[in-house]
């Protein structure tokens, strides 16, 4: 019946198998190929969305058309004919080495490239990502750090958190006898506020009468 341009090979027998069965596809690369490798125009014909093969698209449009009484004066190219004012702007499909699925095409990792689909070394991964995924290039943020446990920028951190699992445990445990040092000088010399009431009534306290 035709083929597309990943050489992709369509056939149709109605005589010899039943309905539903009667169409095939041969791929063009049996190495490499999925459901997705199937051209659009091509898979709406293989699921039996239309009759009308890519191939004999023109001639159908045109046998349609024939049966459209246009009811007002289009500008839309093609006229009266009802060819391109029926099915509307088509842009030219563009894909990478005829794959329409276009996940396949990212990289092994490394900068390798992918050897399966063709993708060389170096090059950006071709497939959509959507806004605010870690993989799409405007959601990948600079590492900022906001500071080192060390003099010379050594182990920096960009938060607190970061900071306490870079820290090892004999300095923790000599910023708790320092915190211990500095909690027993601000409790020297303070009288609570019992002792200083006993005080001003001229009762004896800790510090004297």
């Amino acid at each position: 019946m035709g083929a597309d341009a990943a050489g992709n090979r369509y056939y149709e027998n109605r005589v010899d198998y039943p309905f539903g069965q009667h169409r095939w596809v041969e791929p063009g690369d049996i190495h490499n190929y999925d459901a997705a490798s199937i051209a659009p125009e091509w898979h709406t014909w293989m699921t039996h969305m239309n009759d009308a093969p890519p191939c004999a698209q023109e001639q159908f449009l045109a046998d349609a058309g024939d049966k459209i009484d246009p009811l007002c004066q289009s500008h839309a190219p093609g006229g009266t004919d009802h060819g391109d004012s029926m099915v509307g702007h088509m842009e030219e499909a563009t894909h990478f080495h005829n794959l329409h699925n276009q996940s396949q095409v990212r990289s092994r990792g490394y900068n390798i490239g992918n050897h399966v689909v063709g993708l060389p070394p170096g090059v950006k991964d071709s497939y959509y990502t959507q806004p605010g995924s870690p993989y799409n290039d405007a959601s990948i943020r600079p590492l900022k750090m906001v500071g080192a446990l060390d003099e010379d920028g050594g182990r920096a951190y960009k938060n607190d958190k970061w900071a306490d699992r870079l820290t090892t445990d004999d300095e923790k445990k000599a910023v708790e006898e320092k915190k211990a040092v500095e909690a027993k000088k601000l409790s020297t010399g303070v009288v609570s506020r019992k002792a200083m009431a006993m005080r001003n009534r001229g009762g004896v306290t800790a510090w004297g009468a």
